[in-house]
């Protein structure tokens, strides 16, 4: 018998510049070699993202490092679509940033939520420089109990890898916390580095400010990518 297989968007402006991108082919390999789990995966460029029906028949969404976007407009907009249609979506790098972008819009009603890098004259500046970068940088991440990302994950602290320069504006965290995101993740000091939607409210929301893309060697994905193939499968499967 033969089962469809899940369709996947990575949305981003795809580039060899960008490791985390170099990296996905074999993390895509690995997931259907080691793990069994086969993706049918289509790059949607943050322009073609905005498009009215652009992530229609997706069954995962998976918003990838690279800000600014050639489209920011287009990566919002991916975002709301995964989590209005309760597609499983994943967020790396500037897709956690994203990610907060659009609940700061579109939940939170903070219509005027920017982002620094592109945007940095703003009022509602949600997301802003950090205070040290991380570009290059690998660090702690301790995980909330009975979080999705510590049960995904299978421990409560982990240690990732970034390339990252711009996170959430504390002014707006408890805005944020109180529309009903989850800050499932922080560093040793406390500054946060994932965000999840609960199980009542999405079947798989995650993103991460780290790029899980940059794990290991390559040769076999992430527990986050792992759990988020797993999640399109399953939706496929119930579909």
């Amino acid at each position: 018998m033969t089962h469809p297989i899940p369709r996947l968007a990575l949305v981003g402006d795809r580039s060899t510049a960008v490791r985390s991108h170099t990296r996905v082919p074999a993390l895509l390999d690995a997931l259907a070699d080691r793990d069994q789990l086969v993706l049918d995966a289509y790059w949607i460029p943050t322009e073609d993202a905005a498009a009215p029906g652009a992530l229609d028949g997706f069954d995962a969404v998976w918003l990838l490092p690279g800000s600014p976007y050639r489209s920011e407009d287009g990566a919002v907009a991916a975002v709301r679509t995964a989590r209005e249609r309760r597609i499983p979506f994943l967020g790396t790098c500037a897709g956690f940033q994203h990610a907060v972008l659009e609940y700061a819009r579109h939940v939170c009603g903070i219509g005027g939520a920017a982002h620094g890098e592109s945007r940095p004259g703003e009022a509602d500046l949600v997301i802003v420089p950090l205070s040290c970068s991380l570009v290059g940088h690998e660090g702690a991440v301790r995980l909330t109990p009975g979080s999705l990302a510590e049960r995904v994950l299978g421990a409560p602290r982990t240690v990732e890898r970034y390339h990252c320069g711009y996170g959430l504006n504390d002014a707006y965290l408890e805005r944020l916390r109180a529309g009903g995101l989850r800050f499932s993740g922080a560093d040793d000091s406390g500054q946060l580095r994932i965000l999840e939607l609960p199980a009542e409210t999405h079947p798989f929301f995650l993103a991460s400010l780290f790029q899980p893309e940059l794990a290991g060697d390559g040769t076999r994905a992430h527990p986050m990518i792992r759990a988020f193939a797993a999640a399109a499968a399953g939706r496929m499967a119930v579909a």
